[in-house]
């Protein structure tokens, strides 16, 4: 053999076989960022670091970069009470859900309670109000055999919250509320339908009337479709405003829009603003997508608004529906405008106000209940929080079905591109327990182990059953690095090992799946007996 074919050969035989056996840094060096499927010319975008490493909009240097809560934050419905501002959002199978969030300043947004803790199906954009010194949240939510909307209510936003009240509106959802000029309290609803209230909110008080058809986008537009939908009305000077969402929610990026009409009576006719779309992505090359569902709002200084709406994440579909904020300004002929683009750069931050801590730690060393503020179950049985019990800085939590499609996991909402959770897990001889991403029961992926064996998760099924060398109890980490996803395993936590199988999830999403959420990671044990958790850490990179 040549020299030249010889050093082919070896050269050949070192990036295959033979590579596996050296170090990884003296073949290669690779980086998350490198590896990343999608989403590198946006890497250039900063965002300041909060807990954790999160990232936070407030730049701390008078401006903000979208967006304001990052992660799966869809259908946001704010409601400003004095120099307070309270927000909430879709938390679809989730529970508990509802949960609210407190801002002083538009910008940073520090969590309240979860005002929802009974299963009443998938739970879509709801209506966060307050009347006469009460807050009320009207909820749309579905099963698979019954759909309706509910109210509940309470005297204080901290809680406790009312049992929810079905109102007994089956076919329609993202209730919209507001006070007519007689006095009356109203629900505006998809499709353009609207119903009357009894003035204690509490039930309807007549027919429901299809009552206002949205304007209509040229036919030529690529979108998901007309989708009527997300109705949020105000009144202002003469005029009753009508926010409303149409394109679709997802599917193609230039899709889901924000229009408006206005009428001088909450009976119509409606005018269609001359200026519609109010907010469109135009392009996929734009860091937002799908944006809308809009609500307006006053600032923290008088005359100064803005507008609240979701949107996803240029190549992280998987992050779900983001919460943005847009500047907007009114015109000489009543109508708005929003000033904001597309949003990928920053913005000056509302004037006034007063910014409140934002976000919260998602480690977690279980000496504290955060079930509802972080944790919640996917479509939990009346009775799945007695799974749980917390003792001595454990998380005890009983096995269920036989895998993430029927144990109910344990997860939470977060935001990052890239990010790390670890936790030791140790077992009973008759459970399987690990770490997850969790989309739905049909669209999964992690890594969990019995005494003998790992189990792998990928594409909603369990793939991979290598040797354990562990036993019952070890230290797990996951990496979902720029949704590229990798493990690592310890039995004492300080040596690790990489696992030996990864996989790329950017298609774990709505528009492959469908669902409208996104990719929560949790816990979960199923099997018999339990799992114990300690420990648990999430580190954004």
């Amino acid at each position: 053999m040549s020299p030249i074919n010889r050093r082919a050969a070896l050269s050949g035989l070192l990036g295959g076989v033979a590579a596996s056996a050296l170090p990884v840094g003296a073949v290669f060096a690779q980086t998350n960022e490198e590896a990343a499927p999608l989403g590198r010319e946006w890497a250039g975008m900063k965002w300041r670091k909060g807990i954790e490493g999160q990232r936070m909009a407030d730049l701390g240097d008078g401006t903000f970069l979208n967006p304001i809560m990052s992660g799966d934050h869809p259908d946001p419905s704010i409601l400003k009470a004095g120099d307070d501002y309270y927000m909430t959002f879709s938390s679809f199978e989730s529970v508990p859900g509802i949960h609210i969030w407190h801002s002083r300043d538009l910008v940073n947004w520090r969590p309240i309670t979860a005002a929802l803790t009974t299963n009443i199906g998938s739970v879509w954009a709801p209506e966060l109000i307050k009347h006469e010194g009460r807050f009320y949240c009207y909820i749309p939510a579905r099963f698979p055999n019954y759909r309706s909307n509910y109210v509940i209510w309470a005297d204080r936003i901290e809680g406790p919250w009312s049992e929810p009240v079905d109102l007994k509106i089956p076919a329609n959802i993202d209730p919209g509320h507001i006070v007519g000029e007689d006095g009356k309290r109203y629900l505006f609803l998809n499709g353009g339908d609207r119903v009357r209230l009894t003035d204690d909110g509490l039930a309807t008080d007549g027919p429901l009337e299809q009552v206002y058809d949205a304007w209509r986008y040229p036919e030529d537009w690529i979108v998901e479709g007309h989708a009527q939908e997300g109705p949020k009305l105000l009144k202002r000077g003469d005029y009753f405003y009508m926010i409303t969402a149409i394109g679709g929610t997802a599917g193609p990026p230039t899709g889901h829009m924000v229009i408006a009409a206005r009428s001088r009576s909450i009976h119509g006719p409606w005018e269609e603003c001359p200026h519609n779309p109010i907010v469109r992505t135009r392009s996929g090359a734009e860091k937002w997508w799908s944006r809308g569902h809009a609500t307006l709002v006053e600032g923290p200084t008088d005359g100064d608004w803005w507008m609240v709406y979701h949107g996803y994440e240029n190549a992280y579909w998987s992050l779900g529906r983001q919460t943005l904020l847009d500047p907007i300004e009114w015109t000489d002929d009543g109508w708005f405008r929003a000033k904001g683009g597309d949003l990928s750069r920053p913005i000056p931050m509302p004037r006034g106000g007063q910014a409140v801590p934002h976000g919260m730690a998602l480690s977690d060393d279980f000496t504290t209940d955060k079930f509802g503020t972080q944790w919640s179950f996917y479509d939990p049985q009346p009775n799945e929080k007695d799974r749980l019990r917390r003792e001595n800085g454990v998380l005890h939590m009983k096995a269920k079905g036989k895998a993430p499609v029927d144990c109910s996991p344990l997860t939470f909402v977060q935001g990052e591109q890239a990010y790390q959770i670890e936790c030791e897990i140790e077992i009973d001889p008759g459970a399987v327990a690990g770490l997850i991403l969790f989309y739905d029961r049909a669209l999964y992926a992690g890594l969990g182990f019995d005494p003998t064996r790992y189990v792998t998760h990928q594409y909603g099924i369990e793939r991979g059953r290598p040797a354990n060398p562990h036993g019952r109890r070890m230290f797990m980490r996951l990496t979902n690095a720029y949704q590229n996803v990798y493990f690592d395993t310890s039995a004492d936590g300080v040596n690790w090992k990489r696992f030996d199988r990864g996989m790329e999830v950017s298609g774990y999403n709505q528009n492959v799946r469908g669902g409208f959420m996104m990719l929560r990671p949790g816990l979960y044990a199923a099997g018999e007996g339990e799992a114990r958790f300690k420990n648990f850490k999430f580190r954004a990179l």
